[in-house]
């Protein structure tokens, strides 16, 4: 992450894309031109922002279409909108669409369920120390990852500033594992790097760490919460849907995970005022 005049982005050939994450009013209007002319210089194929509605029609003029909308997402008053700029026009093309379709068809069929824990287990926040055990969970689900979530000092460093991670455990082992990605300043908060042990799938840990996350973020007194999740996945558009969260779009072939460019869905909730 770098900050790029007074706004923040991150940017690199792994996801061969800027990803505009903090956009500074300052910086308007002439950030999504600065943005595309970076992009060219280092030959990436997709800008994706997300921008306060108030700053969508600059972006739009300049070819940005939107993706995604996460109502109330800064202060639970200004929606959030996910913009797209694609400088090649084969990354605008979405792969493996019929799987996307039919994993977004079960997700939206599903009526928000209670979560629970299997018995045996314990969930709780993560701590420093956990760090090795936390990233070789990470290393055996995701061959690659938009973030270095597979290096310890990463999810230590990250922890002292703005993510909680919350783990599931039998015993010593760790076996479930997500993250709070905090926004104090938009009281907004991303539900993230959600990762199970294969051997425990089917088991509904995803749902009931997302019921412990959202419980801790409402003490804190976050108003939104969203999640960027992998359109090919029905576990986790499945889970979203069942604690209550709205689809809110599709960003097209948006990040190198799990060994290739994905589309991500978009899913979102109010959790308080």
């Amino acid at each position: 992450m770098e900050t790029f005049g007074h706004s923040r982005i991150q940017h690199g050939k792994l996801n061969d894309r800027i990803y505009l994450m903090k956009l500074a009013r300052e910086d308007l209007p002439t950030l999504p031109e600065r943005l595309a002319e970076l992009a060219g210089a280092e030959g990436y194929s997709k800008i994706f922002a997300k921008v306060p509605a108030w700053a969508e029609d600059r972006f739009r003029e300049l070819g940005y279409r939107v993706e995604a909308r996460v109502p109330g997402f800064f202060q639970g008053e200004t929606d959030a909108v996910f913009l797209g700029l694609f400088l090649d026009p084969a990354r605008a093309r979405v792969s493996d669409a019929g799987q996307v379709q039919a994993v977004l068809r079960e997700a939206l069929r599903r009526e928000p369920q209670p979560a629970t824990l299997p018995d045996g287990l314990d969930c709780r926040p993560c701590l420093p120390a956990d760090a090795p055990a936390m990233a070789g969970l990470y290393r055996q689900v995701f061959e690659t990852y938009p973030f270095p979530i597979h290096d310890p000092a990463y999810l230590r460093r990250t922890m002292e500033t703005h993510i909680l991670y919350f783990g599931v455990w039998t015993g010593g082992e760790l076996v479930g594992l997500s993250s709070c990605e905090t926004d104090g300043d938009a009281r907004a908060v991303e539900m993230t790097d959600f990762a199970v042990r294969p051997q425990w799938r089917g088991k509904n840990l995803s749902v009931a760490l997302l019921d412990v996350m959202e419980r801790q973020m409402r003490r804190q007194e976050f108003v939104t919460a969203y999640t960027i999740a992998r359109s090919v996945s029905f576990g986790m558009n499945i889970a979203f849907a069942r604690a209550g969260y709205a689809f809110a779009g599709m960003l097209v072939n948006n990040t190198n995970i799990c060994g290739r460019f994905e589309s991500m869905n978009v899913w979102h909730k109010r959790i308080g005022s």
